[in-house]
């Protein structure tokens, strides 16, 4: 396995064994954090992109932990396709097995929480309001914030250890101001690992997995982030 892929696939999983694992905290029944509310959801999340990313750099990968990021890299030419391919196959690959850490973390938990809703929550994300066209949209604004505001701050401060808690921040900023309409998957990696895990996995009493709104997920946050690339590269650099 090259560096590369193995970095995305620690930094991934370390991603969902941290944001999935707040998401357990705060929903299952008889944890000890139930009820903590979306600040600390949002907050958990954050801080699990910043591990994440230091983990992945610790291994020698970019630390995307997001398919969005080699996908724009082969829209635009950069890189080896094969590479980028292989990246997308670890992140999605260290998803599945974070959000697997997770289910294991909260064993207990899943038989008392009768919520299959609230279960599911944890794994993957779904709509307030089910318009697949509005929620594609809102994983497209989300996305394309994402990459454009982590591409100003790469391109601020290269090779700066600030990157992962800077790109976090922004993480945090996004599920707070745009999370509430989609749960901000803005990474199909994030949503499509965690909710194969919640079909394959013995969850006590799990309900379905929700495939019909899983390609919402997917396509909109592969949208916004070619977009986003696309507009940051077209963009002229302005020197102060």
């Amino acid at each position: 396995m090259p560096i590369s892929v193995l970095g995305e696939f620690l930094g991934t999983l370390v991603l969902i064994l941290f944001g999935s694992g707040v998401v357990a905290a705060v929903l299952l029944e008889r944890s000890k954090a139930k009820g903590a509310g979306w600040i600390v959801i949002t907050t958990g999340w954050a801080f699990a992109v910043t591990l994440g990313i230091f983990t992945a750099k610790a291994f020698g990968a970019p630390g995307a932990l997001n398919p969005v990021g080699p996908l724009a890299d082969i829209v635009l030419g950069k890189g080896d396709a094969a590479t980028n391919l292989a990246m997308i196959g670890g992140e999605v690959l260290g998803a599945f097995c974070g959000a697997a850490l997770v289910w294991l973390h909260y064993l207990p938990h899943w038989k008392q929480t009768v919520d299959q809703e609230a279960k599911l929550a944890v794994f993957c994300t779904g709509p307030a309001i089910r318009v697949p066209v509005a929620n594609m949209l809102s994983e497209m604004i989300g996305t394309f914030a994402l990459v454009f505001i982590a591409s100003s701050i790469a391109r601020s401060n290269p090779g700066s250890a600030a990157e992962p808690p800077l790109v976090g921040l922004v993480v945090w900023a996004i599920g707070l101001s745009l999370g509430a309409t989609t749960g901000y998957a803005i990474n199909p990696a994030r949503d499509f690992g965690p909710r194969l895990a919640h079909a394959l996995l013995p969850i006590a009493g799990k309900g379905s997995s929700d495939w019909s709104y899983a390609w919402v997920p997917i396509v909109g946050p592969c949208v916004g982030g070619v977009l986003a690339a696309f507009a940051f590269k077209a963009l002229p650099v302005v020197s102060p």
